[in-house]
């Protein structure tokens, strides 16, 4: 017979508890945070799946969900909990866990935005928004995805054609430099 104990079973939902301050049973799989999700449409596993998996201790779904690596931070999903499941913080400590732990996230253009997203941050001190789309685009060997969006863009202020970079650099650089030590790899 297989035995149990109640630590074991509760031992990853308590860890996000731990490190999150957010308690995953008060959510109540209502769906509202799915429902609202900007990228949701583009998932397979919704924010109020992921929130299952911490439920259930499934914590290897839990951590090579690409839902974990595409959430977009938005608060969207919290706003609309009708619990007050800070969800957006969850995701945080997922990706945390998952940099922790060394899971990787599963798909080619995760890794691939987020290196560049990152290099971005690195270079500018903000996001270069239409080198972001070109690099990312370009990587992917999709060079002219979302060409048909450009004039919009430009004509409605949205994108700027020349990156600008904030004053100090330095300081962008050096929180990078001070991370390191944080970040396996």
């Amino acid at each position: 017979m297989l035995q149990v104990d109640s630590e074991q079973v509760h031992n990853f939902k308590n860890r996000i508890l731990q490190l999150s301050d957010v308690d995953v049973t008060r959510c109540i799989q209502c769906g509202k945070c799915s429902a609202g999700c900007p990228v949701a449409p583009d998932m397979e596993e919704m924010p109020n799946q992921i929130m299952r998996y911490i439920q259930l201790n499934l914590k290897e779904k839990a951590l090579t969900s690409p839902m974990v690596w595409v959430c977009a931070s938005c608060v969207t999903c919290s706003a609309r909990c009708p619990e007050g499941v800070n969800i957006a913080r969850v995701m945080n400590v997922l990706r945390r866990l998952c940099i922790e732990e060394g899971y990787q996230p599963g798909q080619e253009q995760v890794n691939a935005f987020n290196s560049l997203f990152f290099d971005n941050i690195k270079k500018y001190g903000r996001i270069y928004e239409l080198g972001l789309i070109v690099q990312y685009n370009m990587k992917m060997m999709t060079p002219f995805k979302d060409i048909g969006l450009f004039p919009d863009m430009v004509r409605k202020g949205k994108i700027s054609l020349l990156p600008h970079r904030i004053k100090d650099i330095g300081s962008i650089r050096e929180l990078f430099q001070k991370s390191k030590r944080f970040i396996k790899g």
